[in-house]
Parts: structure tokens; C-alpha cells; sequence
């Protein structure tokens, strides 16, 4: 339920540093948990995103080690292409940033003391707006000058990973030992008014639902009247009552 993967480049540094190894919840997303906004996310390459970690040869025994510990679920097999980023949107959101800018989503401006030192928000490789399809995340590096991410791939889905590429959160640095950290959400994807977008989804579909009850009412009533007209004055204030009875 928990595996260990090897950082093997500097694109999510200071968060991350190459050669760190983190520990990764892989139960979460077996019960149905999607990732959400300020993760530190692992997921399968989805194509030609891995040009940013060359290959090194890290030697007989950690090779055979890596083996055994892949073997039991442990640690990845070596053949396995995955990478790690920050999910920055999620589904139904719509995320950009402008040269000299924050990062916005759902424009809001994120705050992102996460970011590597000396590094703009996205000086080096503006976007969007982009809106993310359902079912599909938007992430970045927090190195942002050495990390190709999804500013870099907007050829396919623009730019998006599916959420079924997702292996799991990272979220414990576990080793070496003085580097030894949790990585939890940042702040800045819990301020107000960020999930402003999705919210008005609920409203809207409680208005569409109330509309039809409304007019059902409205016409059960024009028909009672109709048909009572000559029904006994003390008949209309039981058929109120009834009437409010089974309308709960």
C-alpha cells in the first residue's frame, strides 16, 4: 500500500532533492480518492514527458537491491517511467499565468513559497488559460526553470495527465535520514474563493431541481381550485393541510 520511489531529477527542488527517496500512499486512490490542488503526485510518463531524467547507473548492489525490494512491492522496478509533480489544477478548473505573474487558478493567485530560489511562477514558459478536462490534473515543478511539466506538453490534452496515471501522493520524505520531511498541501490551496468554479455546479443543479417542483405545485394548485369551486366552504382549509402533510 506504501512504496518508496527514487527522485531522480531536480525538477521538484528545494521540495525534493535527486537521490531523495519518498514514500508513496498507493491505498488512497484504490478507494476512490482523486489527487487534489497542492499534492506532491507520482504517475506514470504519459508520453515523452521523461526527457528531463537521463538514465544513470547507480551500480550492482543498488541495482540489486532495487530488484528485491520492486519484487515485494516496495520499491519500482527500474524499467518503471515515472515521474513527480505538484498537482496545480484539477478537473473542471481553469489554470494560467502570464509573463511577470502568479499562477492563477480559477483566478485566484497562488502564493507558492515552494518555489525553487531565484524562480518565477512561469517567466520561463507562460500558458493558458487552459481548463481542464474532468478526470485529468494540471501539474508543475517547483524547480520551474528545470522542470518540463505540463507547460511543456500542451500538444496532447493540453497539457493535462489523466488521474488513472496517478501511482499515488508522496508524502513523507523517508530518506537519508537528515532529510526526513512530510509534504503536506501548502496553504495557498486553501484560500477562499479557490473552488468558486465547482461550487456554482451544486447551486445550479439545486435550481434546476427546484424549478420542475415549483411548477408542479403551481399547477396541482390551479387544478384544486378549479375543482373545488363548489365544494363546502370547510373543505379548502383540509385539503391546505392534507396538501401540506404529504408535501412535507
Amino acid at each position: 500500500m506504501v512504496q518508496a520511489f527514487s527522485i531522480p531529477s531536480d525538477s521538484m527542488q528545494n521540495t525534493l532533492q535527486r537521490g531523495d527517496r519518498v514514500l508513496v500512499d498507493k491505498l488512497t486512490p484504490w478507494f476512490g480518492s482523486e489527487p487534489e490542488r497542492g499534492e506532491v503526485v507520482v504517475f506514470h510518463d504519459p508520453g515523452g514527458w521523461l526527457n528531463e531524467a537521463p538514465k544513470t547507473d547507480s551500480g550492482p548492489v543498488a541495482e540489486g537491491i532495487q530488484t528485491v525490494l520492486s519484487a515485494i512491492g516496495l520499491m519500482p522496478s527500474a524499467d518503471e517511467k515515472d515521474l513527480i509533480k505538484r498537482v496545480i489544477a484539477v478537473g473542471g478548473d481553469t489554470v494560467e499565468c502570464k509573463a511577470g505573474g502568479p499562477v492563477k487558478v480559477n483566478g485566484k493567485a497562488l502564493d507558492e513559497p515552494y518555489l525553487f530560489p531565484g524562480n518565477t511562477p512561469c517567466d520561463n514558459q507562460p500558458f493558458g488559460p487552459v481548463k481542464v478536462p474532468e478526470g485529468r490534473l494540471w501539474v508543475m515543478g517547483d524547480h520551474r526553470k528545470d522542470s518540463r511539466d505540463s507547460r511543456y506538453n500542451q500538444e496532447l490534452h493540453d497539457g493535462t495527465i489523466s488521474v488513472d496515471d496517478v501511482v499515488g501522493r508522496a508524502f513523507v520524505v523517508a530518506w537519508p535520514i537528515d532529510r526526513w520531511a512530510t509534504l503536506p498541501v501548502p496553504d495557498t490551496f486553501g484560500q477562499p474563493g479557490l473552488n468558486a468554479a465547482m461550487a456554482a455546479a451544486p447551486s445550479a443543479l439545486g435550481l434546476a431541481g427546484a424549478v420542475p417542483i415549483v411548477l408542479w405545485r403551481r399547477r396541482r394548485l390551479i387544478r384544486k381550485a378549479e375543482g373545488g369551486a363548489g365544494a363546502p366552504v370547510g373543505a379548502s382549509s383540509g385539503d391546505r393541510a392534507d396538501a401540506t402533510r404529504r408535501d412535507g
